[in-house]
C-alpha cells in the first residue's frame, strides 16, 4: 500500500498481521487517512530501522533525499524518537510530545504485528501536529491541572504537619537550645531522637523539624507505637499483601512506611516497640526497603525517621529490652525536650498562646490571665507538663462561665492544691507553704517588679501586670494593710 507522496518504500508499511484486535484490512484502510491528516509519517521494521518516510516528514526533518536514511536505525535519524520502545514493548503510544530541533511535535505511534498477531514486525508513526498553537487551550488546561495538583499536594503535606518552629513556644534558655538543635536536625536527613516526658511537646517539635526541612512538601506520617496492639504493629508499619490472611483486603494495604515515602515518619513512644518488630524496623532503616506482611516482594522507601520516647532507652538497652543497634541507629541526633517545671519562666507566654488557641477553637472572646494567677501556677509541679497546663486553663474557662479574666479565684476551681499532687520519684520532699501566703508573696513580688520597671508609674505598672489601675490601687492598699498588721 504505497500512498501518494511516499518515498523510499514501494509497498505497504504494514508487513501483514493484526495490531491487537485490528485486522490488516482495517489498518490498511485507516493508513491513508492518518497520513493525509498528519504532518508526516514513517515506518520501521522489527530492528527499528527506517523502512519508509513520506514527503511531508522529509520536509519537516530537512531530509532532501529519503534514500539516504532508509535502512538506518531510526534513532540516528530522529534522536528523540520512541519508536524502538514501541517495537520492543508492542504497545502503542497514542499521544506524545516529541522535541525535535526546537520544535514540539505531537506524535502517535502504533506497533505492527505478524499474521498470527504474536510478534512485532515493525511500527508506524504519524505527526499529528507540528505546531502546538491549535492545542493551546488543551495544553493550558493540562498545565492548570498540574498546578492545581501540585497545590493540593502542598496543602495535604501542610495538613500532615500542622506545626512550625514558632509553635514550639518559649524564650527560656532551655527552649532556645531545643530550637537550635531542631534547626540543625531540619537541615540534615539523619534520624532524630526526641527525649522527654509526656506532654512536653515532642510531636509539635517533630512536625516543626519536618516543616523546616527539604521534605516539607512531602507527607508527615505519625504513629503512636504504644497505642497499637503488638499483633497489629507489623501490618501498621509495613502494610499487608493481598489475601495475606483470612479477611485481608484483596488489594495491597500500604503501611506507614509506604505512606510516608519521600517524607517523614514520626514514631512516638518508640520505647514501647516489641522486640520482634525492632529487628524489622532496623532493617527498614538500614536498607531503605520494606516487605509487606504476607509478601515475598520488597518495596524501596525513602523515609526520614523522627522517633520520640518518654522512657530511658539507655537503661532499656542495658537490660536487653531494647536493641542496642536500633538505639544507635535512631540516636544520631538527640534532642532533650525540657519539662514545664524546668521552664517556668515560659508560663506567661505559654498561657497566652493556649488561651488564644482555646478562643479560636471555641469562637468565644479570648480570656486574659492575671500576673497573680500565673504566680500561682508557678507553685505547682506540672507532672503532665504543657498538656496538663492546657487542661487546667480549659477547665477554668469551662467552670467559670463568661470568664474574661482568669485570676486566682477562678484558677482555684480547676487547680488541685499542691499538697494533693504528690511528690515526684527521686525528688526530696519540701515544706508546703499555705496557699494564701504563697499567693500573697507572689503578688507582692510581681507588683514590686512592675513598679521598679515603670519607675514608680502606677498606670504603667498596671499595664505591665495586665490589670486595671483601680485593681492595682486596691492590691497596694491591701498589701500595705497586711504589712501594718504584721508590725503590730
Amino acid at each position: 500500500m504505497a500512498t501518494s507522496g511516499s518515498k523510499g518504500f514501494g509497498r505497504s508499511p504494514f508487513p501483514g498481521g493484526v495490531d491487537r484486535g485490528l485486522t490488516l484490512e482495517s489498518i490498511s484502510a485507516l493508513f491513508p487517512v492518518f497520513e493525509q491528516a498528519s504532518a508526516g509519517a514513517i515506518s520501521v521494521d522489527a530492528e527499528s530501522r527506517l523502512t519508509w518516510i513520506n514527503d511531508s516528514y522529509c520536509r519537516l526533518l530537512g531530509i532532501e533525499d529519503p534514500e539516504t536514511v532508509i535502512g538506518r536505525p531510526v534513532a540516528e535519524v530522529i534522536p528523540t524518537t520512541r519508536m524502538p520502545e514501541v517495537v520492543r514493548s508492542g504497545r502503542p503510544l497514542l499521544l506524545d510530545i516529541m522535541e525535535y530541533r526546537g520544535q514540539q511535535l505531537v506524535v502517535m505511534r502504533l506497533p505492527v504485528y505478524n499474521d498470527a498477531g504474536t510478534e512485532v514486525e515493525g511500527a508506524v508513526a504519524f505527526v499529528l501536529y507540528d505546531d502546538l498553537q491549535p492545542l493551546t487551550p488543551l495544553v493550558s488546561k493540562y498545565r492548570r491541572l498540574q498546578s492545581d495538583l501540585a497545590a493540593a499536594k502542598r496543602a495535604l503535606a501542610k495538613r500532615g504537619a500542622r506545626y512550625e518552629m514558632a509553635d514550639f513556644v518559649g524564650a527560656s534558655a532551655a527552649v532556645l537550645e531545643v530550637k537550635r538543635r531542631a534547626r540543625l536536625a531540619a537541615a540534615r536527613n539523619t534520624p532524630v531522637l526526641l527525649l522527654g516526658e509526656t506532654g512536653t511537646g515532642k510531636e509539635v517539635l517533630a512536625q516543626a523539624v519536618h516543616a523546616s526541612s527539604p521534605r516539607a512538601d512531602r507527607p508527615f506520617v505519625a504513629v503512636n507505637v504504644a497505642a497499637i496492639p503488638d499483633n497489629l504493629l507489623e501490618a501498621e508499619f509495613f502494610g499487608v499483601a493481598p489475601g495475606a490472611y483470612t479477611g485481608a483486603d484483596k488489594r495491597l494495604r500500604q503501611g506507614k512506611f509506604q505512606l510516608a515515602d519521600g517524607g517523614t515518619l514520626f514514631l512516638d513512644e518508640v520505647g514501647d516497640m516489641p522486640g520482634h518488630l525492632q529487628a524489622k524496623l532496623l532493617r527498614a532503616l538500614q536498607e531503605g526497603e520494606v516487605e509487606p506482611l504476607g509478601s515475598n516482594d520488597v518495596a524501596a522507601v525513602d523515609v526520614r525517621v523522627i522517633a520520640a520516647t518518654s522512657r530511658n532507652l539507655e537503661e532499656m538497652v542495658a537490660d536487653g529490652s531494647f536493641r542496642a543497634d536500633l538505639y544507635y541507629r535512631l540516636n544520631v541526633l538527640s534532642i532533650r525536650v525540657p519539662t514545664l517545671r524546668e521552664r517556668l519562666v515560659d508560663l506567661g507566654i505559654l498561657c497566652d498562646t493556649i488561651l488564644e488557641k482555646l478562643a479560636a477553637e471555641s469562637g468565644e472572646p479570648r480570656a486574659e490571665i492575671t500576673a497573680e494567677a500565673i504566680a500561682l501556677l508557678r507553685q505547682h509541679d506540672w507532672p503532665g507538663n504543657i498538656r496538663e497546663l492546657r487542661n487546667t486553663l480549659e477547665q477554668t474557662l469551662a467552670l467559670n462561665e463568661e470568664c474574661s479574666v482568669i485570676d486566682v479565684p477562678q484558677l482555684l476551681t480547676a487547680l488541685p492544691a499542691p499538697a494533693r499532687r504528690g511528690r515526684r520519684p527521686g525528688v526530696p520532699s519540701a515544706p508546703v507553704r499555705p496557699l494564701q501566703e504563697a499567693v500573697r508573696d507572689a503578688e507582692r513580688s510581681a507588683i514590686h517588679n512592675a513598679l521598679t520597671v515603670s519607675g514608680g508609674n502606677k498606670a504603667q505598672a498596671a499595664r505591665l501586670l495586665g490589670i486595671p489601675r483601680s485593681v492595682l490601687y486596691e492590691k497596694l492598699a491591701r498589701l500595705a494593710s497586711m504589712s501594718d498588721d504584721a508590725d503590730m
